[in-house]
């Protein structure tokens, strides 16, 4: 609906007409300690306009003179986030921008006591955010961001107004705009928090009034309320509470990084499956999954002179490099090998197996395939990954050490892999974001003496609020495209960290608890020196009964295969043969494609005795390690 002109919209009888200069004004949309938005009638045009005015004067006609100067430059940033100035003058010595406001509405009118859609506000609140960025990659700070300056269009889109109005007086040089940046994006995340939940964040439509009170220049700390009001999907909500953090450590620090959280989290939101995917399509076309492992060439040697070897020890130099692994596994639980198999044949997730059907050639062409480390990476992003490929590797031989009696070694390892790629994928094709999701999940200490430590996110809340999606869809996502069913895709999510473990009640989610754990174990190792072993005695507590372990026993674990050590792995079932792997009805394949609704251990399984006591496999383990070091 256009809105009245001042000729439908007359002073009453008696009141007088407020103008400035040439302007009658209207209605005061907006003020704040820094500004004031008027909507006034412009006599020569006819039209309504939007006036935002400094809330004082310049003091002389030198600093009015410097005022319009950089409001003009600050009006030649070109970007459809960015409303442009119809006019910018002075009127009485008080110099204005003004913008036609047509038949726009301002975000503050439009949301109402019950807030917007995440999925309305998000692609206006991306409009914004990439060309707020702009403005600070041209040196322009806002400095007075709230919901009144948002001019939203009737057929879409979202135009920020009043860059340029609030101007720095130019002391603190770089460091004072880079601030001033960090500022407008905290504001930001305060527009959309009101824009959520309809209510403006402290009760206090002046946003820098609210930044004012918030650390590290006061003590009030804004999140997203929950059980009431709208539902907030948790990515968004995680983005959101980032955005207003109370720690510092914790906010965006760009436009831009907040505009790629949303835009990463809409995708997942619009496209359902193909969300998660779309953010690695591209740079898996170039770079590939993974890079092989250090010591590639030497493997792609060693299988080329395996002709006789039998599939187990093929497997063992395989299962040195995890890329290898991931694409094996890949081919072939592909549609035109699982085709050939017939219909109703479970998954693969065994090296032996994969081997089995595809074949040596096709184990060299992928090894040959694969790109040489470090792939994309640089040098210090290069020891990242390798970092993750060896706790990845530690992982799958505690998750070996801890698997219930008679259950296959190799099947074991290999679920703790998964459970850690979608980790490996964020390191490899995005090591910027990897490196803001460990910081963001890592404890710090508060700043105050007398308030305790801040703890850090979790990696679902971490990864929401980095890549909009969390890294656990990212790999299922993945498996998914492999050809993996919904079982296996269960067994690659870990255990909820906010849920209790409960006995397990089928193979399918023996498997899972197993390779958690020895996940959670490892990730024990991440946490500051006095976390550690309040972590560790956490994931004793958590799956102590399912899998009847001590904190004894997971700490005899952790010593017993340091992620340092040369990739070896754990014990195998001593009385499968590895060519069995070629019968679905053998003990090998029952656990490596495994129907779901069994539970129990797998029909034709070794007998208790093969796996023997937890002290026995890490035995077992050493001999290996010690055996691998020296052959």
């Amino acid at each position: 609906m256009n809105a009245p002109t001042s000729s439908e919209r007359p002073a009453a009888a008696g009141q007088a007409v407020r103008r400035l200069g040439r302007f009658q004004l209207l209605r005061l949309l907006a003020k704040t300690q820094q500004s004031m938005m008027w909507l006034v009638s412009e006599p020569r045009f006819g039209r309504e306009w939007v006036l935002v005015i400094p809330r004082r004067q310049p003091e002389d006609a030198d600093a009015l003179q410097a005022w319009l100067q950089t409001a003009q430059r600050a009006s030649r940033i070109d970007h459809p986030g960015l409303a442009r100035p119809v006019e910018i003058g002075e009127q009485e010595r008080w110099p204005y921008v003004a913008y036609e406001r047509d038949s726009g509405v301002l975000l503050s009118e439009r949301i109402g006591r019950s807030g917007l859609p995440g999925t309305e506000l998000a692609p206006l609140a991306i409009q914004l955010l990439e060309g707020l960025a702009m403005a600070h990659e041209a040196g322009v700070a806002h400095r007075d961001l709230h919901a009144a300056m948002v001019l939203l269009h009737e057929g879409g889109g979202a135009q920020l107004l009043g860059l340029g109005v609030v101007q720095s007086d130019g002391a603190g040089g770089l460091p004072a705009q880079r601030r001033a940046a960090e500022q407008d994006v905290l504001a930001f995340g305060l527009v959309m928090h009101h824009g959520l939940v309809g209510e403006p964040a402290l009760q206090q439509p002046d946003v820098m009034q609210v930044v004012a009170q918030m650390p590290p220049l006061g003590r009030e700390f804004v999140r997203l309320p929950r059980g009431t009001g709208p539902v907030i999907p948790d990515p968004l909500r995680a983005i959101v509470n980032r955005a207003t953090d109370r720690q510092e450590r914790q906010r965006y620090r760009s436009a831009r990084t907040l505009e790629r959280a949303l835009s990463g989290w809409l995708r997942a939101a619009g496209d359902g499956n193909l969300g998660p995917l779309a953010l690695l399509t591209d740079r898996m076309r170039s770079a590939g999954l993974l890079p092989g492992m250090p010591g590639g060439a030497r493997r792609a040697a060693r299988l080329a002179l395996m002709d006789r070897e039998r599939t187990f020890e093929l497997a063992a130099v395989v299962l040195e490099d995890v890329g290898l692994c991931f694409e094996l596994l890949r081919q072939v639980n592909s549609a035109a090998v699982r085709g050939a198999m017939g219909a109703g044949s479970g998954p693969i997730l065994t090296v032996r197996r994969a081997i089995a059907l595809l074949g040596l050639d096709s184990v060299r062409q992928a090894a040959q395939a694969m790109k040489p480390w470090p792939g994309a990476l640089g040098e210090a992003q290069a020891q990242d990954l390798s970092q993750q490929f060896a706790l990845a590797r530690q992982a799958g031989r505690i998750a070996q050490m801890l698997r219930p009696a008679g259950y296959d070694a190799e099947l074991c390892y290999l679920l703790a892999l998964l459970q850690r790629l979608g980790r490996l994928l964020v390191q490899y094709h995005f090591p910027e974001e990897a490196a803001q999701i460990r910081r963001l999940m890592l404890p710090a200490p508060s700043g105050r003496p007398d308030e305790p430590e801040d703890p850090g996110m979790s990696e679902e809340s971490a990864s929401f609020a980095v890549l909009g999606i969390d890294v656990e869809s990212l790999a299922t996502a993945v498996g998914r495209q492999w050809g993996l069913d919904d079982d296996a895709q269960h067994m690659m999510r870990r255990m909820p960290l906010d849920a209790p473990v409960r006995a397990p009640h089928s193979d399918t989610e023996r498997l899972r608890i197993t390779a958690s754990a020895a996940n959670e174990l490892v990730d024990s190792q991440l946490q500051p020196l006095h976390h550690r072993a309040a972590a560790q005695q956490r994931v004793a507590q958590r799956y102590g009964r399912a899998l009847d372990v001590s904190l004894a026993d997971l700490q005899q674990a952790l010593l017993g295969e340091p992620p340092t050590e040369p990739a070896t792995l754990g014990p195998r079932p001593v009385d499968i043969r590895p060519d069995d792997a070629l019968d679905d009805t053998t003990a090998a394949p029952a656990a490596a494609a495994m129907p779901p609704g069994r539970s129990g251990a797998p029909a034709g399984a070794p007998p208790a005795a093969a796996a023997g006591s937890l002290a026995a496999r890490l035995a077992d383990a050493r001999r290996a390690a010690r055996q691998g070091s020296t052959s």
